[in-house]
């Protein structure tokens, strides 16, 4: 079909697909400021005709054709003429991947990489691992895929004195705040920000591990436990549940995946990369903890955690998940996740004073003399039974 055959407008679906080709590319008006391109090739697609603030005429690419369907492409000018008419200028493809690159520069995980390529020099290869490791397990699933420029100092406050209570230690916490302190002093002298938004947080810190640590008496244990399980959701509750029941440090559970549990042999294998001792840590289940678990695995999609986060399948949830989860049940400022392991020792202890250095197995501390990469043979026996033990003293306290 020649272009001068064209009856009416906007173009029909005949026209749109018998046109031909010409020895110079045309546009032909479809309806206002749309237009439909064929090239001398027979490619085919939409453009759109506007004004820049400039005055001059420019074309923005709609879609190519038949891809773009004429309804959608009619739907997308139909918009750019309101942006238009509302005074909102439009961006090209190519402004367009020009902001969005921008933008990906303002990533704080792009800052964050900046600032170790920084240290790689300096630091021996030892240092600057543990540091990569403990930025990418910590500070990137939090805040690597938004601008630095919009991260609030009420935001890392929060993040650092929760990431304090879920890990029950301030040194490290203390580190990786020096880490993103001073990538944002490099934004600084870089130009990219007036201010460092961590810039005297430390004084609202806590300074030890004793003041991260917040639990109840023994005696209220019972009634916690009774508000745990009428939490709403029910995933969470579990979580909450098995912290009280196995006392791990929180993050082990956060990142627990379901390969590291045999619940026929009820047994919970910690990688080493996960644990504070850098060694593998065997866990015997009591019987409430293999019934929980299976309930749990009733919740399983398609992530390998136990606790996947709601945004992606591949992360756990936030650091912040369980103890936000305590506050609304009543026990802000009164329990926390990582109190659940002082309660347990305590425990523990005062039943058996005598096996101190079971106990300690129980809690995942390394006794001093002991060797090698895994811990299972490290009283694992005797742990079943304590580990049992206080799994029926929770029940027994509930009533």
């Amino acid at each position: 079909m020649k272009r001068s055959e064209i009856k009416k407008r906007p173009l029909s679906p005949a026209v749109l697909d018998g046109l031909e080709p010409e020895l110079k590319e045309y546009r032909e008006l479809d309806s206002e400021g749309l237009y439909f391109r064929v090239q001398p090739s027979g490619k085919k697609s939409w453009l759109f005709r506007y004004k820049k603030e400039n005055g001059n005429w420019s074309w923005l690419s709609v879609g190519s054709y038949p891809a773009t369907k004429a309804v959608t492409a009619r739907k997308k000018a139909a918009e750019f003429l309101e942006n238009i008419y509302s005074g909102v200028q439009l961006e090209t493809k190519q402004k367009t991947k020009q902001k969005k690159i921008e933008l990906g520069n303002l990533l704080f995980s792009v800052l964050m990489d900046d600032w170790l390529a920084t240290k790689k020099g300096n630091w021996d290869d030892v240092t600057y691992d543990k540091a990569v490791k403990s930025i990418h397990r910590h500070i990137i699933p939090a805040f690597g895929h938004r601008s630095y420029l919009e991260i609030a100092p009420h935001e890392w406050l929060e993040f650092f004195r929760h990431l304090q209570e879920d890990l029950g230690i301030y040194t490290q916490v203390e580190k990786l705040r020096s880490y993103c302190r001073s990538a944002y002093n490099l934004a600084k002298f870089k130009n990219k920000v007036e201010a460092n938004p961590l810039e005297g947080m430390t004084e609202f810190l806590n300074k030890t591990e004793k003041g991260n640590m917040k639990y109840v008496e023994l005696d209220q244990l019972g009634e916690l436990i009774k508000a745990i399980r009428q939490h709403p959701t029910r995933p969470v509750a579990i979580g909450l549940e098995l912290l009280a029941l196995l006392f791990p440090r929180p993050s082990e559970l956060r990142e627990a995946v379901w390969d590291d549990f045999n619940l026929d042999q009820a047994e919970w294998i910690k990688p080493a990369e996960k644990t504070k001792t850098g060694i593998i840590h065997a866990v015997p289940l009591p019987k409430q903890a293999v019934k929980l678990l299976r309930e749990l695995h009733e919740y399983k999609t398609e992530s390998e955690y136990l606790f996947p986060s709601r945004d992606s399948y591949e992360r756990p949830i936030s650091n912040m998940t369980f103890n936000v989860a305590l506050n609304r049940l009543g026990y802000k400022g009164k329990q926390n996740p990582h109190g659940f392991r002082h309660i347990a020792s305590t425990a523990l202890n005062n039943k058996y004073s005598d096996r101190a250095q079971v106990v300690e197995a129980c809690l995942g501390h390394i006794k001093k003399g002991v060797k090698g990469k895994y811990d299972k043979a490290q009283h694992f026996e005797e742990r079943i039974t304590m580990m049992q033990w206080w799994a029926d003293e929770l029940d027994r306290m509930v009533g």
